[in-house]
Formats: C-alpha cells, structure tokens, sequence
C-alpha cells in the first residue's frame, strides 16, 4: 500500500506538471476534471488525478490475453479521453486494429 500510495503522489504531481508547462491541448478540460473530482473529497486540495480506490484483482485464469488488450486498450475510450482506442498515440490498439 505505501509503494501504490507513493506511486500515486508522484505521478499526480508529475502529470499535472506536464499538462501545465507543455501546454497539453485539452489543458482546460484535464484541470477541470481534476479540479472538479477534487472538491468530492476533503482529502485533495486543489486537483484530484487518481481514484482513492484500488481493487486489484488477479485476472490470469478468468479472460483469455485478447480480453486482458482489449480491456486496457478500452481504458481511455471509457475515461472519454479519446473516441476510439486507436486514436490514442501511445496505444498498441492500431497493431490490434484487424482483430488480435
């Protein structure tokens, strides 16, 4: 729980960072939604970038490594963040996008 506590104060600090000095194109939208999912909660202050929490389940005998791509490249088209999987640049989902 401390390594994931860690991982997860880090890398909130590290993102909105990037968003703010690259100058990311939905900027405005980002800030909003994490300003917005910060005033949920009494714990975040000002932007709030991860869920509080983590149900990490073992998934290795219950779907099949077509089910396990096709989830984790659905995670961003679920989050809105693009409108189909391929689209999103650092993404596997173009090398899939024939069938896997």
């Amino acid at each position: 729980m401390v390594f994931l506590r860690n991982f997860k104060k880090f890398t909130s600090k590290e993102i909105f960072t990037q968003i703010i000095e690259i100058g990311e194109s939905r900027r405005e939208w980002y800030l909003n939604k994490f300003e917005f999912d910060a005033k949920l909660t009494r714990r975040v202050k000002d932007y709030k970038i991860w869920t509080d929490d983590n149900h990490a389940i073992e998934i290795f005998e219950y779907i099949s490594i077509e089910e396990k791509i096709n989830y984790i490249h659905q995670n961003l088209v679920k989050g809105m963040i693009v409108k189909s999987a391929e689209q999103y640049v650092f993404s596997s989902a173009i090398d899939y996008a024939d069938g896997i």
